[in-house]
């Protein structure tokens, strides 16, 4: 029997190899499939890189902007600050001049009332002149005149004679006002404006219808105290003046109005004056407004003084007082001191003087 021929490539293999082949190619297009979905999803992730870099980007521009509009904001701003710089010091200059500006217009104000004063004066002095008769007649005895407000005359009391007057002159600062409050107000104001007070300005007045009353025979000596007493007419300290000289009446009242009210009172230094004229005087004339606030020196330490201290420190300074010296005093109003009136009324009784609390009107 013949043997059959054997095939190495038979059908069977063939298969095979096919089956093979389209498995290859099976999982090459499986491969293919999986690594296109892969890189689309690397697309897509890309792109939503991509659209938050973009949107990055856009914010960055939008802050830029921003940074820029506050940037010409800062550089604006710059020069208005300088400009705010400049406006201040000139707002400053400003308010200098207008200070300086209304205490020169306080001094003039004062000279142009002085000046009215002394026309007044004159104007009064021409009336009565031309309602004189022809004749000189009998020449005058004062020295000095005064006109006041008015024509009217005052029953006074007050006793001007004497061979020797001694007046003695509260220049505290409580002689600014009649209340504590302004008094601390005025005190804190320039020099100007506390020599126009209306209070301090009837003292002035006063002095002013004191000195014309003086009789020409007469000596006198005029100091102003605070917590120290200072003669008015300079160079003149322990020594009497006379009555007919018209220069020293005038230099003891032009010293009065340049004086700036300030300070607490001693009277005790005030009386202390009169041991220092030789001979003494024959008649005091005080004006004050109120009890003394310290004695001889101004205490160790500082404190309140009440009504009971001060009437303590009135009675301490009459001890520098001799006797037989009439005290004549003139009692400018002052709030808070009640017991002022009657301590000073106690003195004029005692010394045979007199004692006037006169209007706001007087002299």
């Amino acid at each position: 029997m013949a043997r059959r021929k054997l095939e190495v490539f038979s059908l069977s293999f063939l298969d095979v190899i096919a089956c093979g082949f389209g498995a290859v190619v099976l999982f090459y297009t499986i491969l293919s499939a999986q690594a296109g979905v892969q890189r689309q999803q690397r697309n897509d992730t890309l792109q939503s890189e991509v659209n938050r870099l973009e949107e990055e980007v856009l914010e960055g521009y939008k802050n830029l902007v921003v940074l820029r509009n506050s940037l010409e904001s800062t550089d604006e701003a710059v020069p208005a600050e300088g400009l705010a710089s400049r406006i201040v010091e000139e707002t400053e200059r400003i308010r200098q001049q207008l200070a300086e500006a209304e205490k020169e217009t306080l001094s003039k104000r004062e000279a142009i009332e002085r000046l009215k004063q002394d026309l007044k004066a004159l104007d009064e002095g021409n009336r009565r002149l031309e309602a004189g008769t022809p004749s000189p007649g009998q020449p005058g005895t004062r020295i000095k005149g005064f006109v006041g407000s008015g024509d009217r005359q005052y029953l006074t009391g007050l006793k001007l004679g004497g061979e020797r007057v001694l007046i003695l002159v509260d220049v505290s600062a409580s002689m600014m006002d009649e209340t504590v409050v302004n008094v601390i107000r005025l005190r804190n104001m320039p020099e100007a404006r506390r020599m126009a007070a209306a209070k301090w300005r009837r003292a002035v007045a006063t002095l002013d219808w004191l000195t014309s009353q003086i009789p020409a025979k007469s000596k006198f000596q005029v100091y102003g105290y605070n917590t120290q007493a200072r003669p008015l007419v300079a160079d003149s300290a322990g020594k009497w003046l006379n009555g007919d000289d018209a220069r020293a009446l005038s230099d003891a009242l032009a010293a009065l109005r340049r004086t700036v009210p300030q300070d607490g009172t001693s009277l005790e230094n005030a009386l202390a004056v009169i041991g220092t004229l030789s001979p003494r005087p024959d008649n005091v004339i005080l004006v004050t407004d109120g009890l003394p606030t310290q004695g001889a020196s101004p205490p160790l330490v500082k404190k309140t003084v009440d009504g009971e201290d001060r009437l303590k420190l009135f009675e301490k300074a009459l001890a520098r007082l001799p006797s037989g010296i009439p005290v004549n005093v003139i009692l400018l109003p002052m709030e808070g001191d009640p017991m002022a009136p009657s301590a000073y009324w106690t003195l004029a009784r005692r010394t045979r003087g007199s004692f006037l609390s006169p209007a706001r009107d007087w002299p």
